[in-house]
């Protein structure tokens, strides 16, 4: 049995899409269903058993779960702009705590999901080197959570025992339900091929022009295939970047969207909430060194073509 924590979320229910169609079923999702839209995730997938995160919690405690093959915990509250310090320190870090140290007392695989938020700024580079973990400035409490777990793990000798994967930009199919926290590409999909329009944030940092902030943008296909490829080698522990390794600009999201509608490229650039202003990253770009290292030798897919790929899915609907 797997256990997979998050599992119809945006990159859980992909990647137990994955886990299928490797013709593998036996998966206890946990997750939180919350809304009416996340449970559509679901649909059209094969799992054994479904627990709300909190019964889940309670039978680890008292320990009444059965032992899993391996762990894969990708739950957590991934909003930035929640204030709560408190929810995210207990959703994120504590629970974070209390399996993988049931995953240690088990002798059982733990792989967990950290963030691309950790780097903050990049005032020390986006390097998965343990070494500069330390001095990571996260700029909002969503990362500072994922930090301060990644930290526990490192002051208590736990790396080696563990996987981590600091997502960067992920997009694509079973996001939908995410509301404002969707990519840029899924809010904008109906604005830009119905009214050939798109909007992106002003940019506030004189050395980087509006629209032309890069990210790190790497496509939900791509990254659970690295996940398998982490699950199927559990020898492989330690903190993993999981991002396509190259750096693209927002201005460049919106002519690929263009490019696929067919239409002239029209981009409207508008003010950012100022609750994002002082935590808002104009650069990311994962170093992938070690992830090469490991073994993994597939080709991330270009923008241009994931960005095809993807808009497909959003013109009738489709959810993988």
């Amino acid at each position: 049995m797997i256990i997979l924590t998050g599992g119809a979320g945006f990159i859980g229910s992909c990647f137990l899409w994955k886990l299928n169609l490797e013709g593998i079923e036996d998966v206890l999702v946990v997750d939180h269903l919350e809304n009416d839209k996340k449970w559509k995730n679901l649909t059209g997938k094969t799992y054994y058993d479904y627990m709300q995160k909190d019964d889940f919690l309670d039978s680890v405690i008292m320990r009444k779960m059965p032992k899993p093959q391996i762990i894969v915990h990708l739950g957590a509250c991934s909003s930035t702009t929640i204030t709560d310090a408190s929810y995210y320190i207990k959703n994120n870090y504590d629970y974070s705590k209390i399996l993988a140290l049931w995953a240690f007392e088990l002798g059982v695989p733990f792989i967990y999901a950290s963030s691309a938020a950790t780097y903050g700024r990049g005032e020390y580079g986006y390097d998965d080197d343990i070494s500069k973990m330390k001095k990571l400035l996260p700029l909002n409490i969503y990362g500072f959570s994922k930090h301060m777990f990644d930290l526990w793990l490192l002051n208590n000798n736990h790396l080696n025992n563990v996987t981590g994967i600091k997502f960067f930009n992920v997009f694509g199919p079973n996001e939908y339900h995410k509301g404002d926290m969707r990519s840029v590409i899924c809010k904008n999909y109906s604005a830009v091929f119905d009214d050939g329009l798109i909007k992106l944030f002003k940019s506030y940092d004189k050395n980087w022009a509006n629209g032309e902030q890069a990210r790190d943008f790497v496509y939900i296909k791509d990254v659970v295939d690295v996940m398998y490829f982490l699950l199927m080698n559990p020898s492989k522990t330690g903190i993993f970047n999981l991002g396509s390794g190259k750096s693209r600009t927002w201005n460049d999201v919106a002519e690929s969207m263009f490019a696929v509608a067919g239409k002239r490229r029209n981009v409207e650039y508008i003010e950012m909430p100022d609750c994002l202003k002082l935590k808002y990253q104009y650069f990311t770009q994962a170093r992938i060194d070690r992830l090469m290292d490991a073994g993994y030798t597939n080709p991330f897919m270009k923008l241009e073509d994931s960005i095809k790929d993807y808009c497909a899915y959003l013109k009738d609907k489709s959810y993988l």
